[in-house]
């Protein structure tokens, strides 16, 4: 199965769960960007005062709660590309591309600065 199908039939069931409970009415763009970043944030949550490379984070309650998290921001994220109808393949394909434009890996390579720093 690729990744578009993927997401279609994932969208499609999160969907097909919303409607079953008439939530439907409350997952507007703006909410739904609003559950997006506070999602988010409980993710950064996990990784607060910890080292990148953290012993916790392998942690298989850890792993878990990262998974869930993990999860309701992807749950998120198709509902709002669905409810504003993005194809969410497409707009990262073309994102992809933008920044190969803007980050050439020969200017690039190994640098962690942004493409306005760049000259």
């Amino acid at each position: 199965m690729n990744t578009e199908d993927s997401i279609q039939r994932l969208t499609r069931k999160l969907i097909e769960f919303r409607d079953a409970r008439d939530w439907g009415q409350f997952h507007n763009p703006k909410d739904l960007s609003s559950a997006l970043s506070i999602e988010a944030a409980e993710l950064q949550e996990l990784f607060l005062w910890k080292p990148a490379d953290s012993p916790t984070l392998a942690d298989p309650k850890t792993r878990e709660r990262l998974a869930e998290e993990l999860a309701d921001i992807a749950a998120y994220l198709f509902m709002l590309c669905h409810g504003l109808q993005i194809d969410l393949e497409q707009a990262l394909e073309a994102k992809i591309e933008q920044n190969g434009q803007k980050y050439p890996i020969a200017k690039v390579r190994g640098s962690s600065k942004k493409y306005t720093e760049y000259k």
